[in-house]
């Protein structure tokens, strides 16, 4: 590779972080989210003779990765979680039922989209535009309204770069902005914290959760949730809420979840922890990805993510632990 051609890939690589975090609210996977970025990087190092400075190489590249991201959301997808699809359900009913891989929104870690560093606002800003429940939200925009909303209102675009970016009118981003809005009101997720290690009310919540996690104490568990707490396991359809029915469910069927042990990690903005599963051989086994909800200093949502062959290598989590 020539010189030339090294400085540009050095120069469109330091865009890559913040593509990620736009292509992740528009498609909510990580994985397509990745895929969209490469896409982006491959064809604009492919027209970069063509790139005639008309408008900035970061809005160029948002011109093309928004493209990515419209074409790939014009195929149909639409991710959701659990809770998204149907009501909760009594324990007593709880059946495991698995749904296609490609209807659930996934996890993301953060050191893939947040901003390493930068204005503690916008990092705050950033870490609430990727919660699991934000990104499910979005999910019921017209591809082209989320753009609208993401471009506007998390990334504090311009409504003229905005318009100039879809090749289109003013007023037409801001009605789509005001429809987009209004959408987003109707499906407005609860407020929740976001991961704080140096809030100490915080850390101390975490670690009680651990304690009673592993411990597998419901009494203590349920002291930490809220009366409404959520629980999902994608790519199960299930999910349950409220002290009696997550209790219920982990002293039955969770049971197996016994003597776990969590390591800590961040996903989307939030605490989350890798579960890791008594193994017969010995030591500890992969089990799923937690994501937690906090809100008002107690646990508002446990997201289970199961799928441990997918997330634990992109969080870059230990493929066991010795005992």
């Amino acid at each position: 590779m020539s010189d030339a051609a090294t400085a540009t890939t050095e120069e469109l690589d330091k865009y890559r972080r913040e593509l990620t975090g736009y292509c992740y609210r528009m498609l909510g996977s990580s994985f397509e989210a990745e895929d969209a970025v490469q896409d982006t990087m491959v064809r604009a190092w492919k027209a970069i003779d063509s790139f005639e400075g008309r408008s900035s190489l970061r809005s160029w590249l948002y011109r093309i990765a928004t493209n990515v991201c419209l074409d790939a959301l014009n195929a149909g997808n639409r991710r959701a979680r659990p809770m998204d699809l149907t009501g909760p359900t009594p324990v007593a009913q709880a059946q495991l039922v698995k749904q296609p891989e490609i209807t659930w929104l996934e996890p993301i870690p953060d050191g893939r989209v947040m901003p390493s560093a930068g204005d503690p606002a916008e990092t705050a800003l950033s870490r609430e535009s990727v919660r699991l429940a934000f990104v499910a939200a979005l999910q019921h925009l017209p591809p082209k309204q989320r753009a609208v909303l993401i471009l506007r209102e998390v990334l504090a675009w311009k409504a003229s770069e905005v318009a100039e970016l879809l090749d289109t009118s003013v007023a037409s981003v801001n009605s789509a902005l005001q429809r987009a809005r209004a959408t987003l009101a109707e499906q407005a997720p609860a407020a929740s914290d976001a991961a704080d290690p140096l809030d100490e009310e915080q850390k101390a919540l975490l670690e009680r959760y651990v304690a009673a996690f592993e411990g597998y104490d419901m009494k203590a568990l349920t002291a930490l949730l809220h009366e409404d707490a959520t629980m999902s396991m994608p790519p199960y359809d299930l999910w349950l809420q409220g002290h009696e029915n997550i209790v219920g469910w982990m002293l039955g069927v969770g049971e197996v979840c016994s003597g776990s042990k969590l390591v800590p990690t961040v996903a989307n903005g939030s605490p989350a922890f890798a579960q890791y599963h008594p193994d017969p051989e010995g030591g500890f086994s992969p089990w799923a990805l937690i994501v937690l909800e906090l809100r008002d200093g107690k646990v508002a949502g446990m997201d289970f993510f199961l799928d441990t062959e997918r997330w634990f290598p992109l969080f870059d989590l230990p493929a066991r632990l010795e005992a």
